[in-house]
């Protein structure tokens, strides 16, 4: 597959950010696929469905050659999983339906790391591969935060993509420890939420947000003081994802047009890379500080 290096994440499309209508949601796919940003990366766990159906919604009528998807099995909600084999094979036949199509470009089992990684690879990724090969997904993968369980699973099971996802920002670039596992496998590396679940934003992340209060509170002081010099942190830590080759595409939540147009110029205008030093040194203090995520085994 020809991935673009921005890619559309579905988060936001999910209302996990705040809502949205479902009009402005199908403006926002159709503009991002004119666009060039041709990889939409979903799941039903993002607004519990809500995603999937309203992109569903979005790529009724676009042609399927204009555009990549990728969804997710094994995380329903909140606290909901179920990594069966059985769950997985009825997965995919319901997001299809959701999307409307006959196949999604990625499919990957969402959150490995709250589940048993002896599941994942001995019952789980073998009813991924079957979905693969039945047509129904042109590639499967893992997805998670710990990097511990891709170091865990790839050497087991021959997968296609990861997605990492707050592993590569402006204060955490610990991704990079991964890509000697993942670059002699030719696995492809997505880096998700390049601003760390919106630490990075200027609006700052949501209640929900898992990281340590005082991580979130140091982050909060540096994206502040940047502000005040007319500097988007968002926009730094996303040209920094893009300008890594080893990365084959950034996913960023957007969720208005004007995100997308932002998005789109940090693609565009020149990483500077002076700039990126001053901040990162600022954040010195907490670098590559993360939050633990599922089981404790697998953090």
């Amino acid at each position: 597959m020809n991935l673009p290096r921005l890619s559309l994440g579905g988060a936001q499309l999910g209302g996990q950010y705040g809502s949205l209508t479902d009009a402005d949601a199908i403006r926002l796919i159709h503009t991002a696929i004119d666009r060039g940003i041709n990889l939409i990366d979903t799941s039903p766990y993002y607004g519990v469905t809500q995603s999937e159906t309203v992109i569903g919604k979005g790529l009724a009528g676009v042609n399927r050659d204009r555009f990549l998807l990728a969804t997710k099995c094994g995380r329903y909600d909140m606290a909901e999983f179920d990594f069966s084999a059985d769950r997985l094979t009825r997965s995919i036949d319901e997001s299809l339906a959701r999307l409307g199509l006959d196949y999604v470009d990625i499919f990957q089992i969402h959150d490995i790391e709250f589940g048993s990684l002896t599941q994942i690879i001995e019952e789980s990724l073998p009813a991924l591969e079957k979905i693969k090969q039945s047509g129904k997904a042109r590639a499967i993968g893992v997805t998670g935060l710990p990097l511990k369980i891709f170091e865990t699973v790839i050497p087991q099971y021959p997968i296609d993509t990861i997605i990492s996802y707050a592993h590569y920002s402006l204060f955490d670039t610990t991704l990079t420890k991964l890509f000697p596992v993942t670059q002699p496998c030719g696995i492809t590396v997505l880096n998700a939420s390049p601003v760390a679940l919106g630490m990075l934003s200027e609006k700052g992340p949501q209640p929900w947000h898992p990281a340590p209060a005082a991580l979130k509170d140091f982050v909060a002081q540096v994206v502040a003081k940047w502000h005040a010099k007319g500097v988007s942190l968002a926009k730094l830590s996303l040209q920094q994802s893009l300008a890594n080759p080893a990365i084959a595409s950034t996913i960023s939540g957007m969720a208005t047009l004007a995100e997308l147009e932002n998005s789109l110029s940090a693609l565009e205008d020149p990483l500077d890379l002076d700039l990126l030093a001053a901040v990162r040194a600022d954040l010195a203090p907490v670098l590559d500080q993360t939050w633990p995520s599922g089981l404790p085994e697998n953090n």
